[in-house]
């Protein structure tokens, strides 16, 4: 695995740390779901999200590491597609997948269109899809200055460090806590600076 691939899988995990909104619109971490998230909330929440991520529990989180959860996945892809339990997929668990696949990406449509926000959500979709290749760069950027000792993983301490180095920058009144205005401030500063990251003209 070569050195790029490395430097993005350990930044992509720097990524799971607290202070960015949950699926449900709360912090990740907010334990009394009160909106908002204290530091020992949020540290707390970085020791579950280590121990997630250092699949084999070797007290760092690494390219094997990502190897392995990779690994998991597919097998437990596998394991949703053959259907009978054979150990292989036919054409008809295949197909079936498919349509399932197709029925539920259709669902997904509908639900934004009776929302109204059908054409909007295509176009935050495709944002997203146009600048994955260059988050690879910031996630890289975020691995080296967590890993400070440069060796090329990341240790629970710097894991730990990072996280909250990411909620004192949220923080912006340095009460100890980061509410939902505050998430959303800190959202938009990134956005701004992804913006002007991807306006800027590539340099050789």
């Amino acid at each position: 695995m070569n050195k790029k691939i490395t430097l993005l899988t350990l930044g992509a995990a720097l990524l799971a740390v607290p202070v960015l909104a949950a699926p449900g619109g709360g912090a990740k971490g907010d334990v009394d779901a009160n909106g908002v998230l204290t530091r020992t909330e949020a540290q707390a929440h970085a020791t579950q999200m280590f121990a997630k991520l250092d699949v084999n529990k070797d007290g760092k989180v690494d390219a094997t590491d990502r190897a392995a959860e990779r690994a998991e996945r597919q097998a437990q892809m596998f394991a949703s597609l053959d259907a009978d339990g054979n150990d292989s997929i036919s054409k008809a668990e295949w197909d079936k997948h498919s349509a399932d696949r197709v029925a539920k990406r259709g669902e997904r449509g509908d639900k934004r269109a009776d929302a109204g926000e059908a054409r909007e959500g295509g176009k935050r979709h495709g944002m997203r899809g146009g600048h994955h290749g260059k988050r690879g760069g910031h996630h890289g950027m975020m691995m080296g200055k967590a890993d400070t000792n440069g060796d090329k993983a990341i240790s629970q301490a710097e894991f730990q460090t990072a996280a909250l180095a990411r909620f004192d920058a949220a923080d912006a009144n340095k009460d100890g806590q980061v509410t939902a205005a505050e998430r959303q401030t800190q959202r938009s500063e990134w956005r701004a600076k992804r913006g002007a990251a991807s306006a800027a003209p590539a340099t050789k």
